[in-house]
């Protein structure tokens, strides 16, 4: 698939349709904020960010070509020969995945997969997040491994609880009194319910949500903190829209993203 001539081909099961871009732009389009987050993002890492991204439903799409019963994978092929495998129910169900062609109301910069890419909201982008989309086949886990399997990551690839400090910085000195910190949670195709930030060790302390509607995006909070002088350490969690607390368990980012809570010091005088 080139630029000039791109084509998208859903196969496998009972069938395959092959696309033009022109065909694609032209059907029925979604729209919706999601945020995309690495798998190898460490604990309070900035590999995240958030689009307003415009594409085509793969549901509608691979119910055109006919999906046949047994099959639980979708084996995505990149222009580049960059393979990964996704859960078919994570392209069949509501969560509203789509094949992206717009980022920000803008044709997809050729760096984001122009001119089409896969955006798939609740998964890390190793097993969805397939760029210059060249071949979509319907298939079974069983029967393939893709690009970052192969090289010892999970097979699914879930996104995790999250959440991030950014205000104060690590190390960074304030005056004494009432400090206002603030960060990030996300758990996309979850959503994020509320969080909760502990200065030095003591009791948790709500913080103030910008907006808890859109479940696939990030969202911001911030909170009051009454900081006397010297040394400090802060700490965040997020809970879940299902009551899910973010676990204080670190983990590294291998083999399915990293977990654990964020935590900073700073001083203050």
């Amino acid at each position: 698939m080139t630029p000039s001539t791109p084509t998208v081909t859903p196969a496998g099961g009972l069938g395959e349709v092959t696309l033009t871009y022109s065909e694609l732009v032209a059907k029925k389009f979604t729209e919706a904020w999601v945020t995309l987050c690495c798998v190898s993002n460490e604990v309070g890492g900035n590999l995240i960010s958030n689009g307003w991204w415009s594409g085509v439903l793969l549901k509608d799409l691979l119910e055109q070509a006919g999906v046949q019963s047994g099959a639980d994978a979708v084996k995505q092929t990149s222009d580049d020969g960059w393979t990964c495998g996704t859960p078919l129910t994570a392209l069949t169900d509501d969560r509203g995945a789509m094949l992206a062609f717009a980022l920000n109301g803008e044709p997809l910069p050729i760096e984001h997969g122009f001119p089409v890419r896969t955006v798939v909201p609740g998964l890390y982008g190793y097993v969805s997040a397939c760029k210059w989309v060249r071949d979509i086949e319907v298939t079974t886990f069983d029967s393939f491994t893709a690009y970052w399997t192969d090289r010892g990551w999970s097979e699914q690839g879930p996104v995790k609880l999250a959440s991030r400090i950014d205000v104060p910085n690590s190390g960074a000195h304030v005056g004494a009194g009432t400090v206002r910190a603030g960060g990030l949670a996300w758990q996309q195709n979850t959503g994020i319910k509320g969080v909760q930030v502990q200065l030095d060790g003591s009791a948790w302390q709500d913080a103030t949500l910008s907006r808890k509607t859109l479940t696939d995006s990030w969202v911001q909070w911030t909170a009051s903190l009454d900081v006397t002088a010297g040394n400090h350490q802060l700490r965040v969690r997020a809970i879940n829209e299902q009551g899910q607390v973010q676990t204080s368990v670190r983990a590294a980012p291998a083999p399915n993203g990293a977990s654990g809570w964020h935590t900073i010091s700073f001083s203050a005088g």
